[in-house]
């Protein structure tokens, strides 16, 4: 059986955090990272390009077009709207299982990858301990 903690790492202020939660309905542990330390350490950052790229721009209004909400942020709690997020999966000592920094906004590991990192981590763990005397 996979144990899991699922954390979310926001580089925004505690004010618009709140607002997030509240608007998506988020209800995993936040952490913020008001000088972008995490996001530096796993090599992501911004770009204009990228979130603003074509196809980007066509999935998020194919997504106004079915009607599906987005949350509405007060303009003086946005930040950088061109910052770049990812997926990690990390193991209780801190290594890295999975890594995947985001291509665009909508870039995303499928939940198979993320639970095949996982299982993968698992099984080399229970087979070292299986090896100890």
């Amino acid at each position: 059986m996979l144990n899991m903690q699922v954390m979310v790492v926001s580089f925004g202020s505690v004010e618009g955090a709140q607002l997030w939660l509240e608007q998506t309905g988020c209800t995993f542990e936040m952490m913020l990272d008001s000088q972008r330390k995490v996001y530096r350490s796993f090599g992501l950052g911004s770009s204009f390009s990228k979130v603003l790229k074509f196809g980007c721009l066509m999935q998020l209004s194919e997504f106004s077009a079915a009607d599906r909400d987005f949350p509405d942020f007060p303009h003086r709690l946005l930040e950088d709207i061109y910052q770049l997020g990812g997926d990690f999966l990390l193991d209780e000592t801190g290594k890295v299982l999975l890594s995947h920094p985001s291509k665009n906004p909508l870039d995303r590991p499928s939940l198979k990858d993320v639970l095949q990192a996982a299982e993968d981590n698992t099984s080399s763990y229970e087979d070292k301990n299986e090896q100890k005397p």
